[in-house]
């Protein structure tokens, strides 16, 4: 199949880049495989992407970076070297604050830097897992598709805050509209790097650990390598300096390989890309360009819209969550009871359907004029619930016909209605109305649960304090 393809394009077509999902090495053209006589060329918006993401880590972005040669022989790397920058980055020296449990705190950012990606293995297990695979297959459909690299200094201190980083990380790659930051599929990967203090101070030994594919793994595996190494120097033994596999099925780390160093793999300057060269008027286009970051949102949310901490973060997590909360609010709902239904009811049918924010349907200005009908008392929450959900299944349908759905009305249940349901109550309760009638309800509390009957069979529609005057009026 791979022979009949039209080769007539020298270069990687976008699509290309889309390999999620694809059937292995379908994905592919000449670059991908390294195909002889193929030349690398440097992605324009790669460079773009790379500057963007730089900016948010508070990055200097270098005028010039160049690319060098990675060498090493792994089944992954059809040319036996990988494109990537070493000497010149294109961003240096920034910084990720994060929260720990004693406040904020500052991770430094060493660099960021531009390379290509490699191929992926694939294990012939059940789950896909190294451990128990007797072969591996290839598949290089993700093969010379762009990577940005993020090497920060060794500032965290505990699985907790380093987890706290990641997931910050992929926040920020996903409000740049740099990567989906899925860990899953292979579009945030994490290299974790550990060591145990020596007792004055300085690092010991590292050991990097490969294949965590979530945050969860991150944390378990992190803690699980704390345990095995402070067990090694227990027993006054040295840990080696090696790059080892996170079996998560097991909870425990494997080792891989003992730890290459810059010179094992012979990095020499790429001699077919010319260095990239940034001008001033690029990276100040690039900061003009720059959205609401994050942080900044959750402080604006927490500012502007009287917000508790805890409300901000929620809504701020992704952008189209923020922004879905800004649409409803605009469209006239009251900030903090919105945040209270995105929170609660929306993020429930999102868990019950499997979607994101993105994919809900349903308008924010339905659901703005649903509050705002909760505020005027025109439905109960109760009532309004059971209407959310209908007009999440059927999005045609207005707030009227869902209510009829549920066999809900609008308004407020008075008058005569209410006080056909309030003499229905008092027949079903003889005991507890002559309870009451002989004034021996001192503290009022038989007189409540005949109200909570009344709410519960109008399904809140009713007015709480107009229920109690009927029954005052019936009963005293």
């Amino acid at each position: 199949e791979i022979a009949d393809r039209d080769w007539s394009s020298d270069v990687c077509s976008s699509d290309l880049t889309d390999y999620i999902g694809k059937a292995p090495n379908t994905n592919v053209c000449p670059i991908c495989l390294a195909v002889p006589g193929t030349l690398p060329i440097i992605n324009d918006a790669a460079v773009s992407l790379g500057i963007r993401m730089g900016l948010g880590l508070h990055c200097t972005i270098q005028k010039r970076s160049n690319f060098h040669r990675k060498n090493y022989f792994y089944a992954d790397l059809p040319k036996a070297y990988q494109i990537t920058q070493f000497e010149l980055p294109i961003a240096v020296r920034g910084y990720l604050d994060i929260e720990t449990a004693n406040g904020p705190k500052r991770v430094r950012v060493h660099h960021l830097h531009l390379e290509e990606d490699a191929g992926k293995l694939v294990h012939p297990t059940t789950d896909g897992r190294l451990t128990g695979a007797n072969y591996s297959l290839v598949d290089y459909d993700r093969g010379g598709v762009p990577l940005a690299e993020i090497v920060s200094e060794p500032d965290m201190s505990s699985p907790a805050e380093a987890k706290d980083y990641v997931a910050r990380l992929r926040q920020l790659a996903r409000y740049l509209d740099v990567s989906d930051g899925e860990m899953e599929s292979g579009s945030l990967r994490v290299d974790a790097n550990i060591s145990l203090s020596n007792p004055d101070g300085s690092f010991g030994t590292r050991v990097e650990i490969k294949n965590v594919n979530s945050l969860r793994a991150i944390e378990r595996a992190l803690e699980y390598e704390i345990s095995r190494q402070n067990r090694i120097l227990d027993s006054r033994e040295r840990v080696v300096q090696e790059t080892r596999l996170w079996d998560d099925s097991e909870g425990v780390t494997r080792s891989m390989r003992s730890k290459e160093t810059a010179s094992d793999y012979r990095y020499y300057p790429e001699m077919d890309l010319s260095p990239i060269l940034i001008e001033d008027v690029e990276i100040e286009r690039a900061k003009n360009e720059m959205p609401e970051l994050p942080w900044e949102k959750r402080e604006r949310f927490s500012n502007s819209y009287g917000l508790p901490a805890e409300d901000a973060a929620f809504l701020t997590e992704q952008k189209e969550t923020a922004r879905y909360y800004e649409d409803v609010v605009a469209a006239g709902a009251p900030p903090a009871r919105t945040a209270n239904w995105l929170r609660t009811e929306v993020q429930r049918l999102l868990n019950d359907r499997g979607l994101d924010i993105s994919s809900f349907s349903l308008k924010p200005d339905v659901l703005a004029d649903l509050i705002g009908r909760v505020e005027r008392r025109e439905f109960s929450s109760t009532v309004a619930k059971d209407i959310l959900d209908i007009l999440a299944e059927e999005e045609t349908l207005s707030i009227g016909e869902a209510a009829k759905h549920c066999g809900a009305t609008e308004g407020r249940l008075s008058g005569d209605a209410l006080l056909a349901i309030v003499k229905k109550v008092i027949g079903s309760q003889p005991e507890v109305v002559a309870t009451i009638r002989e004034g021996k309800d001192k503290k009022g509390a038989k007189m409540k649960f005949l109200q909570g009957l009344v709410m519960k069979e109008t399904r809140g529609q009713a007015d709480p304090k107009e229920v109690f005057a009927s029954f005052e009026k019936l009963l005293r």
